[in-house]
């Protein structure tokens, strides 16, 4: 990415996905800028640049679009993954997990609820990057089929991505796309490995460490079937979640 050159980013995002024949793209958290922790200035309109290019590129190539982009919504700002569908219709979910250690909650709002959207008969629970770290947050309840996290995390701590990534997929019988950032910021240096793990953690496209695009396709008849065979959900233990 370019360090807030959000021109640049979405046009890279432009050439990347061109040929992309997909129901769903995935991007990057805060893709279109950087992973930018002090700078409120940074923060997008909800109708600004970057909303209208995921709302022409889903609309041109029939496909939802979604990652994460700093959004300024009234009197909030606020880390939001966007789920854009062809039709213009727009769903959201705010991070709820700020990276306090690296300055997120300095200027950034968490956001207080889990987010699921359909789309061509596949559930997808919407997560961004250090909400991996917290598993009660993602745990499944019957209600998703695929956990989609938009990540800008550090090569630093890439055993723990690709560890909690096939965690999540196995405890939740569940797909699960993690799509991780390449290159540096100032704060950090990314290696990638965006990932699609299916319900078993088997991994069914990985990215590498250099800039890719992946594809998989989801199968939802195999994935009732594994849940029907292998029940462990249903010993999972109740908790509520107070926010």
């Amino acid at each position: 990415m370019a360090w807030c050159d959000v021109g640049a980013n979405l046009a890279k995002a432009e050439r990347m996905t061109a040929g992309c024949d997909a129901d769903v793209i995935v991007l990057p958290e805060m893709f279109a800028t950087g992973f930018v922790t002090d700078s409120p200035s940074a923060a997008q309109r909800p109708d600004g640049a970057v909303v209208e290019w995921m709302k022409r590129t889903a609309a041109a190539r029939d496909c939802a679009v979604t990652g994460s982009a700093v959004i300024a919504d009234g009197t909030r700002t606020v880390n939001r993954m966007l789920f854009v569908k062809p039709c213009g219709e727009i769903i959201w979910y705010d991070k709820r997990h700020l990276f306090s250690i690296g300055g997120e909650d300095e200027f950034i709002s968490a956001g207080s609820g889990r987010t699921v959207v359909e789309f061509r008969g596949v559930r997808y629970l919407l997560q961004i990057c250090y909400d991996l770290r917290f598993p009660v947050w993602s745990r499944n309840r019957g209600d998703y089929d695929a956990a989609i996290y938009s990540a800008s995390w550090a090569a630093a701590r890439r055993d723990a991505w690709n560890t909690l990534l096939r965690a999540r997929a196995i405890e939740n019988e569940a797909y699960v796309i993690g799509v991780n950032r390449t290159g540096a910021d100032p704060a950090a240096c990314y290696a990638g490995d965006s990932v699609v793990v299916d319900y078993k953690g088997g991994e069914m496209a990985y990215a590498g460490a250099g800039e890719c695009v992946a594809t998989a396709v989801l199968d939802t008849d195999a994935l009732v079937d594994f849940r029907r065979d292998f029940p462990a959900w249903r010993d999972a233990d109740e908790f509520e979640i107070k926010l």
